[in-house]
């Protein structure tokens, strides 16, 4: 967790800033928001994250309750990553993030023209 859950951020812009306001674990959402995806497609995915901060970004939104984790009882053990019911509920977040982020893109496009 980015934060002492006893005792979170009184502002919800920071709360929500702690908890998905890194670079990856937005990233991550966004993948899982598509389909459950396993480690290594997720790492081979999201070009130049390490395992290491993978592996703690994924820790992270599971303990906050985002990202289930489930082990299939298989030899060799399958890991698949996805989000939660509440996990889900970010959809309209990233997507408003991506709608801002096109028109953005757009807009300086226009005015190196």
């Amino acid at each position: 967790m980015a934060f002492d859950p006893e005792n979170p951020p009184e502002c919800p812009v920071a709360l929500t800033v702690a908890l998905i306001g890194s670079k990856w674990k937005l990233l991550i959402i966004r993948n899982l928001l598509r389909r459950p995806w396993r480690f290594n497609e997720l790492h081979r995915d999201l070009d130049g994250v390490s395992q290491k901060v993978l592996t703690s970004s994924l820790r992270e939104l599971e303990a906050d309750g985002l990202v289930h984790r489930e082990v299939f009882p298989e030899v060799p053990p399958r890991v698949e990553y996805s989000l939660t019911d509440l996990g889900r509920t970010l959809e309209p977040v990233l997507k408003s993030m991506e709608e801002w982020g096109t028109a953005y893109r757009d807009a300086i496009l226009a005015d190196a023209s």
